[in-house]
């Protein structure tokens, strides 16, 4: 098991995730970093998320992966 966090970007803004999970492998990082993108951009904002990414990094800060929003979220119609 590992601890990861799950920080949110754009180019002018960041989230910081200061709590993390424990995840038992990089599928269910994966996972989690998908219901990341899905809460963030449930919330109601005027926030276009689409050029957001997720970083998912370890307790020792080596970044895993990159999720970007816009996988999730999809293409605007």
């Amino acid at each position: 098991m590992t601890q990861v966090f799950f920080h949110c970007s754009n180019a002018k803004k960041v989230f910081l995730d200061r709590r993390g999970a424990v995840v038992d492998d990089l599928a269910g990082a994966r996972d989690l970093a998908t219901r990341v993108v899905q809460s963030v951009a449930g919330e109601r904002t005027l926030e276009d998320w689409r050029d957001w990414v997720v970083h998912v990094s370890d307790d020792q800060g080596d970044e895993l992966f990159v999720m970007p929003f816009i996988v999730v979220l999809g293409k605007p119609h």
